[in-house]
């Protein structure tokens, strides 16, 4: 009996939102805590690992499954569960957590939950648990009934808690049983594309709306969020635009960000931009309309034109990294 858990990698180190969800797994069960993970056994960062309490670790390696195929993946997490016994198999609520597992529950026919933020094994085959829904703005209670339990944890709901004691881990190199159709879905990272944090678990976010004008707009909110750390985030209006993609968006339609700051440039805060960035821990807002409903909810705001204040910002940030 164990409980299975897929863990995302961000710079060969286990990524935040996933650290997460092993803390919440370590409350079902801390004596037998596995991660999985896609990448080659001498990269696996086993005492990071070990410190969230993981004992066990199922290391699929590039030559027997390269590069990200969210069907592949669920059907190696299926196979795992059956050879463990696991009780329950969770990932991080992010792009790639969500799309696995819901693969997961189409393979093993079991129900799936999304974005849990507390699950509580109540005897046998019954688990109560608690998740976001509609974005976040409300939290669901509900029961689920099934031989092994599948779900997703809420990016920014579960605290990023270490082990007592770090744990003896063991490296397992797992050969999955992968048929053709299960990689005809199949995405493959050039080094020069790889790495970097993503939108969902990034620390700094520069958000970019119709105010900054056009698809050449966006080249000062990239150098910004360059020397910042971080990564650009875009309003729906965007999108819908064709200036930036969908996997930049941020909302109810895309996604959810938990980070440190955000700086919202030009966005005019819809209640659906707002339900996808609220978890933010601070949030600045340039704007020049100061009636904008993003001001709101800003911890602090600029009223004034983001084409002179980014300029300006980026400026004082090449300064003080020069000295």
């Amino acid at each position: 009996m164990s409980v299975l858990c897929l863990v995302e990698l961000d710079g060969g180190d286990p990524a935040d939102a996933s650290l997460r969800a092993l803390t919440l797994g370590r409350s079902l069960d801390s004596s037998a805590l596995a991660a999985v993970v896609f990448a080659d056994s001498a990269s696996v960062p086993a005492s990071a690992l070990a410190g969230h309490g993981v004992t066990d670790v199922y290391v699929i390696e590039p030559g027997s499954l390269d590069g990200y195929a969210p069907q592949a993946w669920a059907r190696t997490l299926a196979g795992l569960a059956a050879e463990t016994g696991a009780t329950a198999v969770l990932a991080a609520g992010t792009d790639r957590g969500n799309e696995v597992l819901a693969h997961l529950g189409a393979i093993t026919g079991l129900p799936m939950a999304a974005n849990c933020t507390l699950v509580t094994p109540d005897g046998g085959q019954t688990h109560r648990l608690v998740r976001h829904r509609w974005a976040g703005l409300l939290l669901e209670d509900a029961v689920m009934e099934a031989p092994v339990a599948l779900f997703t944890v809420a990016t920014d709901s579960v605290a990023n808690v270490s082990a007592e004691t770090p744990t003896a881990i063991e490296v397992h190199v797992h050969k999955p049983e992968l048929a053709e159709a299960d990689l005809a879905v199949r995405a493959v990272e050039s080094p020069a594309g790889a790495g970097g944090a993503s939108l969902a678990t990034a620390r700094v976010v520069i958000g970019g709306g119709r105010g900054v004008g056009g698809p050449d707009g966006f080249a000062p909110l990239e150098e910004l969020a360059e020397l910042l750390g971080g990564v650009v985030g875009v309003s729906r209006v965007v999108t819908s635009e064709g200036w930036r993609p969908h996997k930049q968006q941020v909302g109810q339609t895309g996604t959810k960000i938990t980070p440190e700051l955000y700086l919202a440039c030009g966005i005019s805060g819809a209640i659906q931009h707002i339900a996808g960035c609220a978890g933010a821990k601070h949030i600045i807002a340039i704007n020049t309309d100061p009636g904008a409903p993003i001001l709101a909810h800003a911890d602090y705001a600029v009223i004034g034109d983001l084409h002179q204040v980014i300029p300006a910002l980026i400026e004082a940030l090449r300064a003080r990294h020069a000295s």
